[in-house]
């Protein structure tokens, strides 16, 4: 993983770590608080799932699947061609929000979500939730429209 890559994904985590810090500490848990009035809110709630709490409680399961997704990351970050920077920032994008939520469970054995969507009925979500979605949508977009070799 280039060095730039590697620095911008510290710093992620350290922002959606401070950005989780500052909701259990002024936000009291379940209570909802406006960002943007109709479109965001920050609230306080914990998740011992998946997105939509999918498999909840099931910690010991998401502690094995962190510890493989994280290991099969870093094996592709390894064996990336060189030239498509679309690719690698996907992979990391991914790693930085799998780490950021690992950290959360391995310390707290539930992840801290804050952010709710008010015009639409969606989850819950975090920091290092985004990222991970971003990295998807890079890998679609790289696998789609780049790859050279499907």
């Amino acid at each position: 993983m280039p060095l730039l890559l590697f620095i911008g994904s510290i710093i992620l985590i350290i922002l959606d770590q401070l950005l989780k810090l500052y909701v259990t500490n002024n936000i009291a848990l379940g209570s909802v608080h406006e960002l943007i009035p109709g479109i965001v809110s920050l609230t306080n709630i914990t998740n011992t799932g998946g997105a939509w709490s999918i498999f909840s409680g099931n910690i010991f399961f998401f502690y094995l699947v962190t510890v493989i997704a994280v290991i099969v990351i870093i094996y592709m970050l390894k064996k990336a061609k060189k030239g498509m920077i679309i690719y690698p920032i996907g992979l990391v994008l991914l790693l930085t929000g799998t780490i950021g939520n690992a950290i959360d469970r391995f310390t707290k054995q539930a992840v801290t979500d804050m952010f709710n969507l008010e015009f639409m009925n969606f989850a819950i979500f975090n920091l290092a939730d985004i990222y991970i979605t971003f990295g998807v949508i890079f890998l679609i977009i790289y696998l789609l429209f780049l790859d050279k070799d499907s």
